[in-house]
């Protein structure tokens, strides 16, 4: 009875380690049986050969996913000569979307969703993850320069450079508007932390800093013989997905809902401005930076499981270093818009007459959810996007601050609209508000002032 007991259990274990090999919609089917809200704890194969598996797999896991982008997308590239992000990276300019049936923009967005739904023809569905079935910390190229501990051997990073945020990007501070960019162009690590920040930050924001920049324990980066790097060490900080307190496009799955193939995938957003939202998370209504930090280092960095954070060695902070880490989020700074007004309206002598256009049609169609002066309702919000396409409901989302927007594509929560223009068809379709070609410049023009 005990060995065909241990041989049922070895059964079990040995389908569960063969998950990460399992497309997302197979996995589903496959795992029926033993869906749980938490992973299995117990790994039985050698770290050798789960990485030898996934790196045979990993060229046809990629040639299927970037095939699904260049279906949907133009991945042309294209900037702005004329519009550059904080630091002075260009702009790239869309919309990058591609239109089936012979489609124009004008026709799909005077048609009623039901039609939408029905020709199958809405533009931005959910973006997938590269590898859905197992997901986790995805690291762009750019960074993976100066950051080769981030590699992953299973999975490459799928968006070309040209629609994600410059890097390294500048840093400000609430506390020294003064000193403009702190970063002086270089990302800040725990190597130059204190020679940069000794004498301009408070003590306890120093330390603050310390923690941000401080390297621990994540999903696919650690110890374990389940993880996806080469080398087991702890290598990854808040800094890694927030560089500078910013962004890199760094992508992984939202850690809040289960069975797996119901994760959405989570475009890193930006840590500027947080001291102004009232909660925190796209999905999670996190009400302090307090909770947030605490919550994200035992949970968040491990798919939302405590119990694999524990095997996996998370970092448990005191209620002093969370109070310390939430104090130097809180002097992360909106980067300055010079043609905004305290109230952060546009200045009429300083802006262009498009912008000015778009500024009126912001407010008409835009500013419910997304008011001056840090365009945010600090509400959430279910698009209902599912009237557009078949799939599962999105529900709500945390509005977005705006300020500093177009230093921060890909857009939306999983990055699926490319450029600013590609976010103003989306929210033209999803509103149903039939602006014209010349109303949509006007609007992205206005966005780009912010």
């Amino acid at each position: 009875m005990k060995r065909i007991t241990r041989k049922c259990a070895m059964a079990v274990l040995l389908v569960f380690a063969t998950v990460s090999t399992i497309s997302g919609a197979v996995y589903a089917k496959e795992m029926k049986m033993q869906e749980s809200s938490y992973m299995h704890v117990m790994v039985t194969e050698p770290f050798e050969a789960m990485r030898e598996r996934d790196i045979a797999e990993k060229s046809e896991a990629m040639s299927k996913h970037m095939a699904l982008l260049k279906e949907r997308y133009n991945l042309s590239g294209k900037t702005a000569p004329d519009a550059k992000m904080s630091g002075g990276k260009p702009l790239p300019v869309g919309p990058t979307a591609k239109l089936s049936g012979g489609i124009s923009w004008e026709s799909l967005g005077s048609m009623p969703p039901e039609e939408i739904k029905q020709k199958g023809v809405f533009p931005y569905p959910p973006l997938p993850h590269v590898k859905h079935a197992t997901g986790g910390m995805v690291v762009a190229p750019m960074q993976l320069e100066t950051h080769p501990e981030l590699v992953r051997f299973d999975v490459d990073f799928d968006l070309p450079e040209a629609y994600l945020p410059e890097f390294p990007p500048p840093l400000f501070l609430i506390s020294r508007p003064d000193l403009g960019d702190v970063s002086g162009g270089e990302e800040i690590t725990i190597n130059n932390y204190y020679e940069k920040f000794n004498g301009i930050l408070t003590p306890f924001q120093l330390e603050g800093m310390r923690l941000l920049v401080t390297p621990v324990a994540q999903q696919q980066f650690n110890v374990t013989e389940d993880r996806k790097a080469d080398i087991a060490q702890d290598v990854v900080s808040c800094f890694s997905c927030h560089p500078n307190g910013h962004t890199s496009g760094v992508f992984h799955l939202n850690p809040d809902n289960r069975p797996q193939e119901t994760r959405f995938r989570i475009d890193t957003v930006s840590l500027r401005g947080v001291n102004i939202q009232h909660f925190l998370g796209s999905k999670r209504s996190l009400r302090s930076l307090e909770d947030f930090s605490e919550v994200e280092a035992k949970t968040a960095y491990f798919d939302g499981d405590p119990v694999i954070a524990l095997k996996k060695g998370a970092r448990r902070f005191t209620r002093e270093e969370i109070a310390a880490m939430a104090a130097m989020q809180n002097m992360i700074a909106f980067p300055p818009a010079t043609k905004l007004d305290i109230q952060g309206r546009l200045y009429p002598k300083k802006a262009t007459e498009s912008e000015l256009r778009g500024e009126k049609i912001f407010t008409m169609a835009c500013a419910s959810c997304h008011p001056a002066p840090y365009y945010t309702d600090n509400l959430a919000h279910d698009l209902q996007v599912e009237r557009f396409y078949d799939g599962r409901a999105e529900g709500m989302i945390k509005t977005f601050a705006l300020r500093g927007i177009k230093d921060s594509p890909p857009y939306m929560h999983d990055g699926r609209c490319l450029t600013l223009e590609d976010t103003v068809e989306f929210f033209n379709i999803i509103q149903e508000l039939k602006l014209s070609a010349q109303q949509k410049t006007d609007l992205v023009a206005f966005m780009r002032t912010l």
